[in-house]
């Protein structure tokens, strides 16, 4: 039986549910807003690419490395995004949450911290993992600050850790939570979602 097993996640104002070629036509609509495929620093599909990286994930699970899903706005009902459960290490219970991004009309919005909120939750009290990672480029300040925002620890910075697309050399920011953190971490997180805005 694989570990984890696929799930749909339901929040207030997000669903984190298996992802699907169904998905397909939403994110190709996600990626163009903002045009986040432009990023040099992220790895976010172009339009035309959305249905090879659906793919792509989809035999990654097949493998057993990751558990992708689609993000959904549910006041819209439609996929905003996508995130993943990867670098599955099943014997020792870690895994990370990666390979994520949103569209940019919903970033700052509130569906990242329910959607982690959701995913960390069923990581620690579902699948009873000891650590639950984040990895971004050491020049995605954003992502940094949003990982930082959840109330992950730096571990540290692999140094030209990956080749990128544009031949460049990424430094991997290594982020972590372990599982003695999760009550302070999830009370935080059910703050920040409660707090007024």
């Amino acid at each position: 039986m694989p570990w984890p097993e696929p799930v749909s996640l339901h929040g207030e104002i997000v669903s984190v549910v298996p992802l699907g070629q169904s998905h397909c036509d939403d994110l190709k609509e996600a990626c163009a807003d903002g045009e986040l495929y432009k990023l040099w620093y992220t790895s976010v599909p172009t339009p035309d690419g959305v249905a090879a990286e659906i793919d792509r994930r989809l035999g990654l699970q097949t493998a057993g490395s990751m558990l992708p899903f689609a993000i959904i706005d549910k006041a819209s009902g439609k996929a905003v995004g996508m995130t993943t459960y990867m670098d599955i290490d099943a014997p020792h219970k870690r895994l990370e949450i990666g390979s994520t991004w949103y569209q940019k009309s919903v970033q700052r919005s509130g569906l990242n911290t329910e959607c982690k909120l959701l995913m960390l939750t069923h990581a620690f009290e579902a699948l009873d993992c000891i650590a639950v990672e984040f990895r971004t480029h050491f020049m995605n300040r954003q992502s940094r600050n949003g990982i930082e925002r959840l109330g992950a620890k730096l571990d540290g910075i692999l140094r030209s850790h990956r080749v990128m697309e544009n031949g460049t050399l990424r430094d991997t920011a290594v982020y972590s939570m372990i599982a003695s953190e999760w009550p302070a971490v999830k009370a935080n997180l059910l703050w920040e979602i409660e707090k007024p805005r």
